[in-house]
């Protein structure tokens, strides 16, 4: 058996770029391209108190069903992806926080609704986002 320990990896051409091969050895993709740079679980009935988190500072409570994660660290851009679910109802919109122009890069916002369209707190929100930290 071998084992590698280290604290850090640096990229040889790169200090923020590794790439690794994949199983059939065709394709290659950017370790930190394919890592989430944040993520949440919570209780969308008291959302203030997540239950865990990677890179996420606050959950604000907007609304009924309405609930704004912030980043601990920004998105350096905001053409990041974010993707959500609930264990009972529909995510509707991961939206832009309530701007008026594009996801911020400080946040987003998830809202969840039940079959009937009508904004609901609901246990068990979980999102996850992947793009590049600034």
């Amino acid at each position: 058996m071998s084992e590698i320990l280290v604290d850090n990896l640096t990229g040889k051409t790169s200090a923020g770029d590794i790439t690794v091969t994949s199983e059939g050895g065709a394709a290659t993709q950017s370790l930190q391209q394919g890592l989430a740079k944040a993520w949440v679980r919570y209780d969308g009935t008291a959302p203030a108190s997540g239950l865990d988190s990677l890179n996420i500072s606050s959950i604000t409570d907007a609304a009924v069903g309405d609930q704004k994660p912030a980043f601990t660290n920004n998105m350096a851009n905001d053409v990041y992806s974010n993707t959500a679910t609930s264990a009972q109802y529909h995510i509707i919109g991961l939206s832009n926080n309530g701007g008026s122009t594009g996801t911020p890069t400080t946040g987003f916002r998830m809202i969840t609704y039940d079959s009937s369209h009508i904004a609901v707190d609901t246990g068990r929100v979980a999102s996850q986002v992947t793009g590049d930290l600034a």
